[in-house]
């Protein structure tokens, strides 16, 4: 009797053995597929990514360049956008604050509004890959007379693309009272 329960644990065992070998292979052979199906997906997503596009947002590097001159109370600024790529984008919005307050009553240029006493909005236009945008140039009024002024010029929206390197288009520019152009 003995021999008899000690054969059916034998034989038990086996089949576990069995039954868990069988889940392993068929495992293994999912992964394969799994992997197959993996370097497909990879290959899609490299030749999205050669197109600009990840996880359906558009990539890009916006940049800016250009000058800031402040000479008796009136701030002039000229800005270039400039998209590095890889996609297009339809339009974007470039964001002026200045650490001075905006006079009353400002004529700015087409595609630019005051969004508040000491900021202003700049609508880009298409920026195509790899290319330059319109020239945005203003003129604009001080309330008061001061010695410098600073100008941060960053991208208030850019459309749901994504930007990795936000060194070209994020600037900090000190103007003094002299007359002089700063580049950025």
């Amino acid at each position: 009797m003995e021999v008899v329960t000690v054969m059916v644990s034998v034989r038990r065992g086996v089949v576990r053995s069995v039954v868990a070998l069988g889940l392993v292979l068929a495992g293994a052979a999912a992964q394969t597929g799994a992997a197959q199906a993996g370097v497909g997906a990879a290959r899609a997503g490299a030749g999205a990514a050669r197109a600009g596009v990840t996880g359906g947002v558009s990539e890009t590097d916006l940049a800016y360049h250009g000058r800031v001159n402040l000479s008796g109370g009136r701030l002039a600024v000229w800005v270039v956008p400039e998209n590095q790529g890889p996609a297009a984008l339809a339009n974007t919005t470039l964001r002026l604050r200045l650490s001075a307050d905006l006079a009353d009553g400002q004529e700015l240029a087409e595609g630019c509004a005051r969004a508040g006493h000491r900021e202003v909005m700049c609508e880009t236009g298409a920026l195509p890959a790899h290319g330059r945008g319109r020239h945005i140039g203003l003129r604009m009024r001080l309330k008061e007379r001061p010695p410098e002024v600073v100008v941060r010029v960053d991208t208030w929206w850019d459309g749901g693309a994504t930007d990795r390197n936000h060194a070209n288009d994020e600037h900090v520019v000190l103007a003094l009272d002299t007359g002089d152009s700063y580049s950025f």
